[in-house]
């Protein structure tokens, strides 16, 4: 059940790339889209969770759910959404993919247990697959912005890896509370932050509501990426640890490579095609221990130990 839904995460991710540049390119304001997307899908999500009574209105007077949203839906999305406007989506995702690597530093320097070297050469694989999957595509144009662009990417993964070692402990201490619950919480909160900081730096013109590719962008991100991808993300993080979730940020340019020599007839590199083995080669590294249990029916993967034990 892990490895499927991990596949349904990775394909829906490697997808919501390119639902959000349709929106945005059709006039949907980054921060007031990404907001209602957010606020949106965590509202429905959890409005049917208290209809099925497997949720309670206190749940949001809770600490743990605002700082949650500040990590993983804030300030992960609010930093990429406004670096993409100065840099290239091939930067933004070679800098995204430094995300696992920091979840696992900050896991080890909070459990302080020694990194695995099969865990160190996975992370350092998976990355290196990814600048070759995306080299051939990938654009310099050094300017303060441009340069402040980068900076704005690794602060939001620095967001994204805190909140993805956080909600794992948060999920421990809300154990009767169903992921998915914790997940609409949360969402609600970064989509409310992101409509604050939207309020005070963009004009939004109700015109794009009018526009089918707005809509249909907003319509996708909201019931197949918030409340399908990011509840499967919450979940696995509960069920495994958070670095084996994390490592879809090494998948979604692969999918995404795929899906554009498939449905556009896109060529396809050499070095991208290394990159995607050295993708695949650092993602078996990294669950190593992990595997070994699933092909061995030794233990169940969802009670698999951290992979920087």
């Amino acid at each position: 059940m892990v490895l499927v839904n991990y596949i349904v995460m990775c394909l829906i991710f490697g997808t919501t790339f390119l639902a959000i540049k349709v929106g945005v390119d059709a006039g949907a304001p980054p921060f007031f889209s990404a907001g209602i997307r957010f606020f949106l899908a965590g509202l429905i999500l959890f409005a049917f969770m208290v209809w099925k009574k497997q949720a309670r209105v206190s749940l949001l007077l809770r600490k743990e759910m605002l700082l949650t949203g500040l990590c993983l839906t804030f300030g992960t999305f609010a930093t990429l959404y406004w670096a993409e406007q100065h840099i290239s989506s091939g930067i933004a995702a070679v800098l995204s993919a430094t995300a696992p690597l920091l979840v696992m530093l900050l896991q080890t320097r909070l459990s302080r247990q020694k990194l695995s070297a099969i865990s160190w050469a996975g992370c350092l694989a998976g990355l290196a697959g990814v600048t070759l999957l995306l080299l051939p595509g990938l654009t310099f144009s050094f300017s303060v912005l441009w340069i402040a662009g980068c900076i704005a990417v690794l602060v939001g993964q620095l967001f994204y890896s805190a909140g993805a070692v956080y909600s794992r402990r948060v999920s421990q201490q809300f154990k009767d509370v169903s992921p998915i619950t914790l997940n609409a919480a949360q969402m609600m909160y970064g989509g409310v932050l992101l409509l604050v900081i939207s309020a005070f730096t963009e004009q939004v013109h109700t015109e794009f509501l009018f526009s089918s590719q707005a809509v249909f962008s907003l319509l996708y991100l909201i019931f197949v990426g918030s409340m399908m991808g990011h509840s499967i993300f919450y979940w696995l993080v509960a069920k495994t640890n958070p670095l084996f979730p994390s490592t879809w940020l090494y998948i979604s340019p692969l999918i995404a490579l795929t899906l554009g020599a498939v449905l556009y007839q896109e060529p396809l590199h050499l070095s991208s095609l290394a990159g995607g083995l050295a993708i695949i080669a650092g993602i078996v590294m990294i669950n190593l221990n992990a595997l070994k249990q699933l092909v061995s029916k030794k233990a169940p993967l969802e009670h698999a130990e951290s992979p920087t034990k």
